[in-house]
């Protein structure tokens, strides 16, 4: 229990001055190391605003001390900022201090002014403290005082903080939901009279106050002048101010219980130090909200609280000091990067319990890698990779996107009915505290420089869908509303998942049919996948095996001594990867350029197949340098371009529903002979040879997954038929077109 006995606070007063000039701890060296005397020291000389007073400290100087700065956080904060203004004033007397600002300038000729009235005999000037204590302590101080909280203390939740809290210093964890722009607060008033030239102070302490209209001057309360006040700008002192609102974390929320928030006030340095999303622990003084006027009578005998902010620790799980990614990898660690299948290890550990799905888990690993942004002059290309799944019910998409959301460092997880254009990019909203129109950014917003997953997107109305369209290829939000113009930053890979328009994939209708989405929309994805739910024997009794195995052993069997990474390594990893930034080197142009060509070649002979722009080569470049960070190379390599490519025709390919089934009915012979067909068609119609060189065929055999045993066996077959032939330069010959 606090003890709350009658307490003489002129001697507590002398054992924070003892405990700020006298503390210290020993150094490595073994010296002695004041913290408090030389931050007050850098006080003085204007070197430095803000003091933490570490509680940690205290209770090591005075275990009691710390009692009772807890129990009465105010009054022992006013009795610190007293003690400091001692300490100064001790350490530079009379000087003047070394920085100057209009403020100063404003009291020192106030005080002259008062000296020279108050000459003595012989005219020197008296030297006495008297004058500045005219001024109220807040307009001569120019540091602010803040308590740090003891390392054991246990942070609280929104819903935890009761009205015996009042006046205490407590710690609050939360996410911060809103947040408003920094403004000047008024701190102390100076007035004029325009009828005696008395100046008078006025010191506000809430965040409303009744400004002095009358002079309380002697002369012109005797002289019944009645003299009025104008404000001094110049005179008054003003401190940053902003003002956030914490909502407690879903893990404290009780079943059936709705999140509650909490007001947060920050002033002076303690500003800016957070932004929307974040996850923090705040420690301040818990605080009713002081009304002035008619605003009284309308809440009764209710009050509204707040937290007045001393010490906020951002605890977001992007921060890279939480992550690690700044330390060496173990060695155990770096043993299992080192590994020759470590990229089908990192996409086996995304949601190792859902069953198969290897390419699209992938293709959701580079998401979280991400390509490399180009900013050249006048143009911006996105580096973000963006992935929509589109499929059947029951197919896990849900699933896989939880698990991102988890994964990432930062994102956000939203429902295609439960949101709106404006909640998914932002909204024009009335601040409550100065009644202007603010900006709140929606979720692209929030989720910036991460991952933004959206569930059930096809159930998105069209006017909501279309606000994505920027945030896709451009990055940012433009607003125009309400006299408002800006553009916000919106740097996210979208993840969606969507079903088919009939609920279920209809493969008697074509794929825009089944998908009916804009192409506009189509384009803007890097990889369309389609999750198709077709009756398979043996597929069918792995999938039940593997299901019914989670659910009895409570986790996912390993896969050929493959044991899922920790999630913590994987954003360790992934943290790592983005510090790289490897370049496209002009060898691989080649390549990239004839699957461009081959894939708009494919579009143009097939009808039923979805829409190739410009946009598909620019997203084989940025999953290649995705490849190339995973590996934490410098440069993208042949391999990289080779699987990107691999990824976007698996994904082109998962889009004809009858694709499996050619390709099964049809022999690797006469794929690979439609393939050497295909590089016939593309030579140059000037070429009249019309030949094909062995290593450009064996090359198109291996991309396509053949081999070169199979080239040989059709080269075989065909040459017996009189079809082909191969010459004496090593070229294969086509006898007819």
């Amino acid at each position: 229990m606090a003890n709350y006995d009658k307490r003489d606070y002129t001697k507590e007063k002398e054992k924070l001055v003892d405990f700020l000039s006298t503390f210290y701890y020993e150094a490595d060296d073994g010296g002695k190391v004041f913290p408090y005397a030389d931050q007050i020291q850098r006080l003085a000389n204007r070197e430095q605003v803000a003091l933490y007073i570490n509680l940690e400290d205290v209770h090591t100087h005075d275990p009691e001390l710390v009692d009772s700065i807890q129990e009465n956080a105010r009054r022992y904060h006013a009795l610190f900022a007293d003690a400091v203004d001692q300490l100064i004033r001790e350490t530079i007397g009379d000087r003047e201090p070394p920085v100057r600002d209009a403020l100063d300038a404003f009291i020192y000729q106030r005080v002259y002014m008062a000296k020279q009235q108050g000459k003595n005999v012989d005219g020197s000037l008296p030297i006495n403290d008297d004058l500045r204590k005219q001024y109220p302590p807040q307009l001569m101080r120019r540091f602010e005082a803040y308590f740090k909280p003891r390392d054991d203390i246990k942070s609280m939740a929104v819903r935890d903080v009761k009205a015996e809290h009042v006046g205490k210093l407590v710690t609050v964890s939360g996410v911060i939901i809103r947040s408003t722009e920094v403004k000047p607060m008024t701190s102390v008033i100076t007035y004029t009279c325009d009828t005696c030239g008395c100046e008078t102070y006025q010191p506000v302490n809430g965040p409303s106050f009744m400004p002095a209209i009358n002079c309380p001057s002697k002369d012109c309360t005797e002289s019944g002048a009645n003299g009025r006040l104008h404000m001094q700008v110049r005179g008054s002192k003003f401190v940053k101010f902003q003002e956030i609102r914490i909502q407690e974390l879903s893990d404290h929320v009780p079943v059936g219980s709705i999140p509650r928030s909490l007001t947060v006030t920050i002033c002076g340095e303690n500003t800016r130090l957070a932004a929307p999303g974040d996850q923090v622990d705040i420690t301040g003084v818990f605080l009713p909200l002081l009304k002035t006027g008619f605003k009284q009578m309308a809440g009764g005998l209710l009050s509204e609280v707040f937290l007045e902010a001393h010490h906020i620790e951002n605890k977001n799980k992007s921060d890279d000091d939480e992550l690690g990614a700044d330390e060496e990898l173990t060695d155990e660690e770096a043993a299992i990067v080192a590994q020759p299948n470590f990229y089908d290890l990192l996409a086996y550990s995304i949601a190792p319990e859902i069953y198969g799905h290897t390419d699209i888990k992938k293709s959701l690993l580079l998401a979280l890698v991400g390509g490399v942004d180009k900013n050249a002059v006048g143009m911006k290309i996105r580096g973000s990779i963006n992935v929509i799944m589109m499929g059947d019910p029951g197919v896990a998409k849900s699933q896989l996107l939880t698990h991102i959301d988890r994964l990432a460092t930062r994102s956000q997880y939203t429902t295609g009915r439960g949101s709106s254009g404006v909640g998914l990019t932002a909204a024009v909203m009335r601040d409550p505290l100065t009644g202007e129109l603010t900006l709140e950014g929606g979720a692209l917003v929030l989720a910036d420089r991460g991952i933004c997953c959206i569930d059930e997107f096809d159930k998105m109305m069209e006017g909501d869908r279309t606000a994505i369209h920027e945030v896709m290829e451009q990055q940012t939000i433009s607003i125009a509303k309400a006299g408002i113009m800006t553009t916000l930053n919106a740097r996210v890979s979208i993840l969606a998942a969507a079903n088919p328009a009939f609920g279920r994939y209809n493969p008697k209708r074509s794929v825009e049919q089944n998908i009916q989405l804009p192409a506009a929309l189509l384009s803007r994805f890097d990889l369309l996948w389609l999750m198709q739910d077709k009756p398979n024997a043996e597929n069918d009794k792995r999938l039940a095996e593997h299901i019914t195995y989670v659910h009895m052993m409570g986790h996912e069997p390993e896969k050929k001594g493959m044991k899922p990474l920790d999630m913590r390594l994987i954003r360790r990893y992934v943290a790592m990867c983005k510090r790289k930034h490897p370049t496209m080197p002009e060898s691989l142009t080649d390549r990239i350029v004839q699957m461009y060509v081959e894939l708009r070649k494919d579009a143009r002979n097939n009808k039923d197949t979805t829409f190739t722009s410009p946009r598909t080569l620019l997203a084989v470049v940025r999953m290649s340098t995705a490849l190339a960070r995973l590996r934490l190379g410098d440069a993208v390599e042949q391999p990289d371009v080779d699987e990107a490519i691999r990824l976007m025709e698996s994904s082109k390919a998962s889009l004809r529903p009858d694709y499996e089934a050619y390709q099964k009915a049809t022999s690797p012979v006469d794929q690979m002979f439609a393939h050497l067909r295909d590089l016939l068609h593309s030579l140059p119609a000037d070429d009249d040879e019309r030949a094909i060189p062995m290593k450009e065929a064996i090359k198109k055999s291996i991309n396509k997954g053949l081999g070169e045993e199979v080239l040989k066996e059709c080269l075989d077959v065909y040459t017996s038929t009189g079809i082909l032939f191969v010459d004496r330069n090593d070229r294969i010959v086509f006898t007819m077109n």
